[in-house]
């Protein structure tokens, strides 16, 4: 009989389990990662890279504060797109609405229309007029091209006002638009 050696070898932690454990090095990473998301979230929102920048570090310092929170990377990103949703929304009542900037004019229209910088500039002011949370759903919904039932998770609602506010503001779009009669 020949005895076997089996070894297990344990699985490396991950950045968030030693950013969790006070690696800053592993928090810089999941900053490195994730910046792109929150920035482009916040981009989107107020089409301005300053806020978008004060946004982002806000959110990544609330991070920092509530790591033991987090429970894995899927909830991570639940937890980052959650948080600047709602410091996007808090700065619009802190602040006046500036514009927001969408490149998805075929995913608003019901027919696919050729690119028209004017078009373009047309529907970035009409999203910037919506209410906020309109925008806030249409933002998601289409510039990070979640489903609907993320999206209501993600802003606190329920399923239904989410329906509710992306209806209404593609209805509104589509008016100023021209597309309804």
């Amino acid at each position: 009989m020949t005895a076997s050696l089996t070894l297990t070898v344990a699985p490396q932690p991950t950045a968030l389990e030693r950013a969790r454990a006070g690696d800053h090095d592993a928090f810089a990473q999941i900053v490195s990662e994730y910046e792109g998301v929150v920035f482009s979230i916040a981009l989107r929102f107020f089409d301005d890279r300053a806020i978008a920048e004060e946004i982002g570090q806000e959110v990544f310092l609330q991070l920092y504060q509530h790591l033991k929170d987090i429970q894995s990377d899927a909830h991570l990103l639940f937890w980052l797109r959650q948080v600047t949703s709602r410091r996007c929304i808090d700065e619009v009542r802190r602040k006046r609405p500036r514009g927001v900037s969408l490149d998805v004019i075929a995913e608003i229209g019901t027919q696919a229309r050729p690119t028209d910088p004017l078009l373009d500039r047309r529907v970035q002011r009409l999203v910037s007029e919506l209410p906020p949370h309109q925008r806030l759903v249409i933002t998601l919904r289409y510039q990070e091209d979640l489903e609907i039932a993320e999206v209501a998770r993600i802003v606190g609602l329920p399923l239904n006002t989410v329906k509710s506010h992306l209806h209404r503001a593609v209805l509104a779009l589509r008016k100023e638009l021209g597309e309804l009669s």
